[in-house]
């Protein structure tokens, strides 16, 4: 008897299988980019049984995988630090190994002169703006992926790379695992609380919570990429160029995207090290075919761009390229519609929420926004109507400009943080992580170095029954 009964010839039908349940656990992350490395952690540091599920080998997401090697502003414009937590600690980690370039705490907010040229001269242009100094982290992306294997290890997390998280097991309406694919076959992970870090929504998609998947092609988020990286760079000749010949740099420019090639370059931690971004339009991440067409066409862009730049811009005459990312920078897909779903009014208004889990100096790198600070609630985390499931990351409830906004590494790390917090104090207390008491969930993160607004502390509501801290 064959194991396919054709159906149609458009359609087949795969029959019921056993599935073997290889582990139950109390918290699965799915999906082990920054946001979910970050809830991982979280959730195993605050007591909770975790496993983290990977479909890569190795950690890191678009961070390592993607070669977006970036962490942008994590200070506001007068300096104050307001992203930390999780992500200060791998900036320290990073630190410790030699293998990141950030000022130094007592530099930000500087408006020196000296100060600021020497950090616009080898950061990003984030690292100096509006003539003051900021913090953002460029690192070495192999380096991180070994510092974030060291934290999860640390954290006691059961880790599976190489492991494709495929569906919810979902019974009335609650989450009760999940089902992943590997070179071991198909197996099933029992847990009492899931939290999506795909980026995607893969996994609250197959739970049958609600989402948007809409994309603006006017929005940068809206664009696909693949990044790659050149080394033996000359990054001072090259900027001596550009300063003295700019307009015959932007006659150049403007050659090589007549050419097809891309023209955006970015300084890594290192001086000899440039990487390529890149925005390739009117694809989309969630079809296949937009995904090969990304990694066949965009690395032929590459050769078009090296044999320019090395052919015409100083600096680049002994270049070679290193590296191509290991997978395709997708900025935007699904969108959760959580309880609450974050709007650009709110990224205008700078309302603070009474849930408040993150607050984020979006103005820094979106200086069109009215506020300095977005205050990010509890409820952007939680789906609308299906239990046991949070998300975490750029797949976070949100609309598209929002969303197009709040997806860098620290936003998808400091949710992450919030998650995996939330996960595993809804679990210590016996109530879903809808339920949860958010002064709890707040105190909690404040004692983990997640900067919060004050006036939220004695403001909400009293939790109603005694909690598990």
């Amino acid at each position: 008897m064959g194991m396919i009964e054709t159906v149609t010839k458009s359609m087949i039908r795969e029959p019921a299988r056993d599935i073997k349940v290889c582990k139950e656990t109390d918290v699965i992350v799915v999906g082990g980019g920054p946001a979910g490395v970050a809830a991982a952690v979280a959730s195993a540091r605050n007591g909770a049984d975790t496993v983290l599920v990977e479909r890569y080998g190795h950690l890191g997401g678009l961070a390592t995988g993607g070669l977006v090697i970036l962490i942008m502003p994590m200070s506001d414009e007068n300096g104050v630090q307001q992203i930390a937590g999780l992500c200060d600690e791998v900036i320290e980690r990073l630190d410790a190994t030699g293998s990141s370039l950030h000022p130094k705490k007592e530099e930000l907010g500087s408006r020196d002169p000296q100060i600021v040229k020497y950090w616009r001269f080898r950061g990003t242009g984030f690292f100096a703006l509006e003539g003051q100094v900021t913090l953002n982290a460029l690192f070495d992306p192999e380096l991180l992926k070994c510092i974030l294997n060291d934290m999860v290890e640390e954290a006691n997390v059961k880790l599976f790379l190489h492991s494709w998280g495929s569906r919810c097991i979902v019974d009335q309406n609650s989450v009760k695992g999940v089902v992943f694919e590997s070179k071991s076959g198909r197996q099933a992970i029992l847990g009492k609380t899931l939290i999506d870090a795909t980026g995607d929504g893969d996994m609250y998609a197959s739970a049958g919570a609600k989402f948007d998947a809409e994309t603006n092609p006017t929005l940068r988020s809206s664009k696909l990429a693949l990044i790659f990286r050149v080394g033996n760079v000359d990054y001072e000749k090259l900027n001596k160029f550009r300063e003295s010949e700019p307009n015959r740099y932007a006659e150049l420019m403007t050659e090589l995207e007549t050419l097809g090639g891309f023209t955006m370059y970015l300084r890594s931690w290192r001086e000899d090290v440039v990487w390529f971004n890149n925005f390739l339009p009117g694809l989309h991440g969630l079809k296949i075919e937009d995904l090969t067409w990304v990694e066949v066409n965009a690395r032929k862009k590459m050769l078009i761009t090296m044999d320019f730049f090395k052919k015409n811009i100083p600096g680049f005459e002994a270049a070679f390229i290193i590296d191509t990312a290991s997978q395709v920078g997708v900025r935007a897909t699904r969108r959760l519609i959580g309880e609450y779903v974050v709007t650009e009014e709110d990224l205008q208004s700078g309302k603070i929420h009474a849930d408040t889990i993150a607050v984020i100096p979006a103005r820094q790198w979106a200086p069109y926004l009215k506020s300095p600070l977005v205050y990010v609630p509890f409820r952007c985390l939680v789906p609308a109507k299906v239990e046991n499931l949070l998300t975490a990351g750029r797949c976070f409830s949100s609309d598209q400009v929002a969303n197009d906004i709040l997806a860098p590494i620290q936003v998808c790390m400091t949710l992450g943080q919030a998650a995996g917090t939330a996960a595993a104090l809804a679990i210590k207390n016996r109530v879903p992580p809808r339920n949860l008491e958010v002064p709890l969930l707040q105190t909690h993160l404040s004692a983990q170095g997640v900067p919060l607004p004050q006036q939220l502390f004695g403001q909400v509501p009293k939790p109603k029954k005694k909690l598990i801290l």
